[in-house]
């Protein structure tokens, strides 16, 4: 991975709601109610969990001020989860990805990133399989 993915990467884990220690509470209020830039995008993952390896799941979502959906990244390094990630549309509005849960895949929860331009989203597929 690029060092500019794994640094939206990081924004994008690290983006709960943190903030700034000399913010006052209604800057406090406001950063809560939205991520900061660049872990705005938000991504659904179904059927999840998922039950059965090499299942087909779909992908889908909205990139949150993003130019659209550029990569759907299951798992972490080398440890891949998704194979055949293919992006169906990649509307900046509401994207949508299919892919195959990899069929080595055990128990356990793993994280599932889209990178939409400028903005990096996150979510966790469980799998009991």
């Amino acid at each position: 991975m690029t060092k500019k993915l794994l640094a939206m990467i990081a924004v994008a884990v690290l983006a709960t709601g943190a903030t700034a220690a000399s913010a006052s509470a209604t800057e406090a209020e406001a950063s809560a109610k939205r991520p900061p830039k660049g872990a705005r995008a938000v991504v659904e993952v179904s059927p999840n969990p998922t039950a059965k390896r090499g299942e087909k799941l779909t992908i889908t979502g909205h990139c949150g001020g993003g130019t659209g959906l550029k990569a759907v990244i299951g798992g972490i390094q080398s440890k891949s989860i998704l194979e055949d990630v293919r992006i169906l549309d990649d509307n900046p509005k509401g994207f949508k990805a299919t892919a195959t849960l990899r069929s080595t895949i055990g128990n356990g929860v793993g994280p599932v990133f889209v990178d939409c331009g400028g903005e990096m989203g996150v979510t966790l597929l469980v799998t009991h399989v």
